[in-house]
This record gives structure tokens, sequence and C-alpha cells, in this order.
């Protein structure tokens, strides 16, 4: 077990990676140097990753090109020629190598890497196979290579092996790899004439990143491209550590199909939120099509979806579902600034225009303050009288022959309560839209306050568009309703969240608590706790269960309902057993002796009928009514341990209602997640009854954390159902709970 060796690096947790299903690799690589450092959570997984320096990697000074040509008609020639034009872009010198050729393009051609005239700081691998080439890098110190080559772990089980083998060579070698099953997106031409905070790309299938790529054609700036395909050592999680760490980076925007490791991927997350870089991200598998799709295209584990997204949400990863969002979404997010308030102003020329894009915004959760009856007064002096100006600003067609229409929009970014102004123009209206466009340009310039335009012509030729609104990197233009909100809600979101946000590496637990020994003792390897054994488990973490009494015959259950206190719930006790209820095995307001002897027969007889084995009969204090809740822990193949709160009883596999988070995470993820459940309402009064101790429910999920930290490589599962949470200061008390060691 792995309890002896909690805060140590842990010899057999390589083992347990691979039999997760996990690449290991990035895993092993991150502990042994978080080991290093002394920096392991009670659980033996790393709370810091190394930041990699890719500087030479995407600013080589010397490049080899492996496999390099300039036959006509091979494919090799392309990629060489390309390559060539890249590295004089950077300034880099290249060294084509190929073993029969004297020359490529002119340039002298060397039989190895190891006859190269100087050390190299990036090989490129135009080779079928990258393996045998990769000790031969190693000997000659190169840092960086790149292997295009596909037919790995994308092609199914033997691609996989042939995959694995080539991550332990690149692993022995110390050098760090892209790939396989790559491409040439990281030698993109990228324009240097655009200015402000940039994008940096990372993809898994490079076509993906094409329209985050094409936004250099609508004035946005890009700095980097990471195209990471099968990831057998540089991971989508390397990129963002470091981009996280760029001075020219404004945001993150990824196309991930598959995360290759759970912890890795957290503390990258964490490392931008820290750095205030926001992360966005298209993350394929919301569907069982869609992850099967994935798994064959990369050979990546896609995780449990819900987790996935519990995980994002939990670290300030903004996830969306389209390209054209990413784009978007990552374009507003690279440039604009910190929002000096977080309310939404809707300005338009047509009433059905501001009361559609109005439903939209207040749909998803964005706070369209009604204006002072000041500022509408103030408003009206160039508005007519008629029209609403209370927010939706309806202006009944703006401006066009004097200074009035800049006044309006003066005025509404002048409001102290107002931090975006989005002005929906459904199609172009000239001179209207020409003057209007202009307007909101001259003012988004003279402003700190985001400035939104949504530009609904299919057309995208006119003026106002093309020239006056992409001309300026202080308007945001979109196309669509829904993407200008999808990006306002995550502008806004963003910003709230990382100024409150606080690393829960820095609080995790490093040492076992006196609850671990406890348990430790209790746990049955490969086996299900009785519930007897499982709630005895709890009560090790400090979380409260009835009075009961273990017994085996019908005169000792009477002696302990007579200890417990009348009434009393009796129920069947063996390892193995679960839903106890289905199966008649529950007897609940028992209020004398001789019903006490009636249920134990008839319980005892009842498992006798299912051949159902007993360690006893369990006698409860039966706990008046509260709200039922769940709490419990699985594994998550990415993840490791996770916890679970929802709503419990008989019905929570119906109901569906829960919430999940990955540990380790502190209180206010702990009340986050009771916000996000349909039903958090039972936990407030309801129809005259108290309120329900949250802070009871909250400390319960709290310390079942810790349990998962514990005991979570020896603890496949938990379930605390229900959870009766009862009224505010009366605390919260588990009536039934199973538990399965690994």
């Amino acid at each position: 077990m792995l309890g002896s060796t909690h805060g140590t690096l842990t010899t057999d947790f390589r083992a347990r990676v691979v039999a997760c299903g996990e690449e290991p690799h990035a895993t092993v690589r991150c502990m042994a140097t978080a080991a290093a450092e002394g920096d392991l959570d009670v659980s033996g997984r790393p709370l810091h990753a190394p930041v990699p320096d890719l500087d030479r990697f995407f600013r080589p000074e010397s490049v080899a090109v492996v496999g390099a040509s300039d036959a006509e008609g091979r494919p090799n020639t392309g990629i060489t020629r390309q390559l060539i034009a890249w590295a004089e872009r950077v300034g880099a010198r290249l060294h084509p190598v190929h073993p029969t050729r004297r020359t490529v393009f002119g340039r002298p051609c060397f039989p190895s890497v190891a006859d190269l005239p100087e050390q190299v700081d990036l090989a490129v691998l135009l080779v079928g196979d990258p393996l045998p080439v990769i000790e031969e890098l190693a000997r000659s110190k190169v840092r960086f290579a790149v292997a295009f080559a596909s037919g790995f772990a994308e092609t199914g089980e033997e691609g996989a092996a042939a995959q694995a083998r080539l991550a332990e060579a690149v692993e022995r070698s110390g050098l760090r790899l892209l790939g396989p099953n790559t491409n040439l997106n990281a030698f993109e031409k990228f324009r240097d004439d655009l200015d402000g905070p940039a994008i940096a790309l990372i993809t898994q299938s490079g076509h993906q990143g094409r329209p985050v790529y094409t936004l250099q054609e609508l004035g946005v700036r890009l700095s980097h491209w990471a195209p990471t395909g099968n990831e057998a050592d540089l991971e989508t999680a390397d990129f963002i550590s470091y981009f996280s760490q760029r001075p020219e980076v404004g945001a993150i925007a990824c196309y991930v199909e598959g995360l290759k490791d759970g912890r890795s991927f957290l503390l990258a997350a964490d490392r931008a939120a820290r750095a205030g870089v926001p992360v966005v991200a298209v993350k394929v598998g919301r569907t069982e099509t869609g992850a099967r799709t994935a798994a064959s295209h990369t050979g990546k584990l896609t995780g449990a979806d819900e987790v996935v997204d519990a995980a994002m949400r939990q670290f300030g990863v903004i996830r969306v579902d389209g390209l054209d969002e990413l784009q978007d979404t990552a374009a507003l997010l690279a440039r604009a600034r910190k929002p000096l308030a977080d309310g939404v102003v809707v300005y338009s020329i047509s009433g059905g225009t501001g009361a559609h894009f109005s439903d939209l915004a207040t749909g998803a959760g964005l706070n369209l303050p009604t204006l002072s009856e000041e500022r509408q007064r103030e408003l009206h002096q160039w508005i007519p009288g008629y029209l609403n100006v209370a927010n939706p600003v309806d202006n009944g067609g703006h401006p066009v022959g004097d200074w009035r229409g800049r006044k309006i929009i003066d005025a509404i970014l002048a409001d102290p309560d107002v931090g975006v102004l989005i002005c929906p123009i459904t199609g172009p209206f000239p001179p209207m839209s020409d003057k209007l466009a202009q307007d909101l340009v001259d003012a988004a310039e003279a402003t700190d306050k985001l400035v939104c335009v949504v530009w609904g012509s299919p057309v995208g030729t006119e003026d106002a568009y093309r020239t006056t609104l992409l001309g300026s990197s202080r308007v945001a233009t979109f196309r669509t309703f829904r993407n200008c909100v999808t990006a306002v809600k995550a502008y806004l979101d963003h910003h709230r969240f990382t100024t409150r946000y606080r690393s829960p590496f820095d609080e995790a637990p490093r040492t076992p608590s006196p609850s671990f020994r406890k348990a430790q003792g209790l746990l049955r390897a490969g086996n299900q706790l009785s519930e007897h054994a499982a709630k005895q488990l709890l009560r090790a973490y400090g979380i409260r269960v009835p009075r009961e009494q273990l017994v085996t015959s019908a005169a000792a259950a009477v002696r302990a309902a007579g200890l417990v206190g009348y009434p009393v719930v009796m129920k069947a006790s063996g390892a193995r057993l679960a839903h106890k209820t289905e199966l008649g095995l529950v007897k609940v307001g028992l209020t004398s002796a001789s019903q006490v002897r009636d249920a134990y027969r008839e319980l005892t007889d009842i498992a006798r009928y299912e051949d159902i084995d007993l360690d006893g009969i369990l006698v409860c204090q039966m706990i008046e009514r509260g709200v039922e809740m769940m709490v419990g822990v699985t594994q998550d193949p990415l993840f490791g341990p996770t916890v679970t709160v929802g709503l419990g009883g008989v019905l929570v596999e119906v109901l569906h209602d829960a919430a999940v988070r990955v540990p380790p995470f502190g209180e206010d993820q702990a009340r986050s997640m009771l916000g996000e459940l349909r039903g958090r309402a039972l936990l407030e009064a309801v129809r005259g009854g108290p309120p329900a101790d949250v802070d009871a429910l909250v400390e319960v999920v709290l310390r079942v954390q810790r349990m998962a930290l514990e005991l979570g490589d020896d603890l496949a599962e938990l379930d605390i159902n229900p959870l009766m949470v009862l009224g505010r200061g009366q605390g919260a008390v588990a009536l039934d709970a199973l538990a399965v060691c690994r």
C-alpha cells in the first residue's frame, strides 16, 4: 500500500500510472523534479512543475534537418524548402542532414548529426522512424527535436507500443521532443507588423488552428503555434506553462483532443491563473462519439468529460465549443484591458435589436444594470423622450449630421457602473452605420472601458467594417451575437476569477493527518467494506455518523436499541452489500423491543434467502429529517481521486444533480460546488422550514477531500449517501456509506 510512503516519491507510482492507462513519462519526469525539490502533496503527487525553457525551440540559433531533400516530387523537398525559409526569417543557421547527399538546395549536406560543424538547438526529423535517431541526437547534445512521422499511438496497440519505446528513449536522452504525428505549424510565417498582446496557439490537430492563425489578417497578433501531435514528450501543459510566462502573450488558445496527464495540466493552468493569462480551450470529448474519434486520432485518453469540464473551471480555463468561439474569445481576452466595472450596456439603433441582444446577454448571466434616472435624463438630451434609454439604450437612429452620437456614447461610458458597451449592428445602413462605427472607434480610443461591436453583415467587405472597425485595436468586433456574448462573459468571468484566485497547491497538505493511520487499519485491499467499517472510516476523519451498534443476535439488538435510544433504524451490514433498501434490508422507525426482535429475524431471513454474507445487523440512531445529500470519491484515469457532492437519497442516479472537483481545492471551491447544483434551493429555507447547515456540509466535503488525498491511491470509491444535512448550526450526519478498496 502507498500509506507508508506518503510524502515521498513512491517507486510503484509509474506502474500505477501505466495500469490506469496514462502516458507515464510526463508524470514521472514531473514527479522526479518535484521530489528533488521536496514539493509533493500527501498523495505523492507533484505540487510544482518546472517551466520548460522553449526559447531555443521557437527561436533556435542553429537547426538540423534530418532527411533533407531537394529531389523533385519528394514530400521532404517541400518541407525542407519551407524550413529553409523559416530559418532565414528567425535568423537560424540551417544544416541539411542526409546520408547520401552532398548538397541540398545549394547548402552543404552532412551524412549525420555527429558530422555537423556545430552543436544545434533543434533537429527536425523527416524520417519514417525517428527512434534510431534519438540516441545520436543525445550524443550530439541536441536540445530539441520534432518528429513528423505518423503510425504511432493514433493507429492502435502496436503503434502505441512503438510510441512508448520512443518516449522512453527521449526520456533517457535528456532532449525534448515535439510529436510524433505533428506538422509544420510551429514554423509558420507570423506577421511582425502587428503590435499589442498576442495569442499563443496550441493544437493537437494542426488544421484546427487555422481560424486562430488567420486572425492575423484581421489585425490580431499571433506569437507562437505549438502543434503537439501525439505528445510522446512535450505536451499541452508544457506549452501553457511556457506561454504564460512570456510577456508578449495576452491569451493562450488551445485545441485539445486528449490530456496526457491530469496533474501536469492542472499545474500548468494554475501557473497561467497566477500570472493572470487567460487560457481558452476547445476540448474534444463532450460526447461518446467525440471521445471515440479523438482517441483514434491521437491515441489519447480523453477522460470523463464532466471531470475535465470541472477541472478546467476550477483552474480558470475557459472552455468553448466552436473554433469561431475560440478565435473570438481568445482575441478579446488577449487585447482587452482589465474591466473597471461588470455592468454591460447595449446600445442599438433599433428597439428590436436591443431587446434581442439583451435577452441573450441576460440569459448568459451578464449584468445589464438599469441606468440611473440622472443618466437617463442626460441621454434624453440627445435621444427622443419616447425611446427607452434605461438599458438597452435605443437611439432610434444614430445621429449622422452632428456631434450628438459621440455625446451619447461618451455619456454611457462615463457611468461608473458600466464596464462594457456593446453595439449590435445587424447590417450596414450607410451613412448611419458608417458614422456609428466611427463614433464607436473614437470613443473606444478615448476610454479604458471595453467597446464591442457586432457587425452582422454576411458580406464583411464594407469600409465601416474592414477599415474603420478592424483598423482599431481598441474595439472588439464580432460577426455574431452569440460569439460576442460568449466572449464578453468569458472576459468578465476571467478577471473576476483571477482577482480572487489563490492557488490550492500552496495550501495542499504535504504530511498525513492523524486520521490517516486510523484509516489504514480499516482498509482491505481489493474488497468492499461493510457499512459499519465504512462508517468507522468516516469517523476516523471526523465525519459525524449516527450512534449505532453492530449486533449478531436478537437479544443483543434489543439491548443496543435501549442504549442507542428509540426510535431506531436497523440495517443489514456486510462486505459487498449495496442497495440495501431495494432488497428490503432496512427497517426504519422501530419504537419497541418487539419490533426490534421481529426486524432482526426478518433481516437475517432475507439475507439467508438472498445468499448474502453478513457481519451483523446495525442498530442505529434515527436522525430527524433534513436535506438528503451525497458526497463521494471516485477515481478518474487522468486526474486521480475526485470529490463529488450532489442531491442524495434513493433517486441520486435519476436526478444526476452533482458537482465535481479535483483535489486539492479550498473552501471557496467547495461552496462553488453547491452553487452549481440545480437543487441548491433545497439547502435554503423552503416553505417556512429552517435553512440547512451549509457550513457543516462544506466541512464534510473538505474532510472527504482530505480522505481522497491521503487514501486516494488505496480507495477506489467512497459513497456517503444519504448525508443528512440538518438545520443551521445542527451539523450533518452520514446515514449510510459505501467504500471500495483498490
